[in-house]
């Protein structure tokens, strides 16, 4: 019975760790999922290039 137990508990252990590293995996996705929503809003059409002092190169 005690074997039983111990089993019991170890598998509850790996189902909370499955389950915050779905939850790690899940926030991670949103964060940049996010960041690509506010690039696209802000920079439609992209980054040009690097800005130095302000003025970037024409194509």
């Amino acid at each position: 019975m005690f074997a039983y137990e111990l089993n019991r508990l170890h598998h509850a252990d790996l189902v909370r760790e499955a389950a915050a590293q779905r939850l790690t995996r899940q926030a991670v996705t949103a964060r940049r999922a996010a960041k690509a929503a506010r690039s696209a809003h802000h920079d439609p059409e992209g980054r040009v290039g690097q800005e130095r002092d302000g003025y970037v190169r024409a194509a």
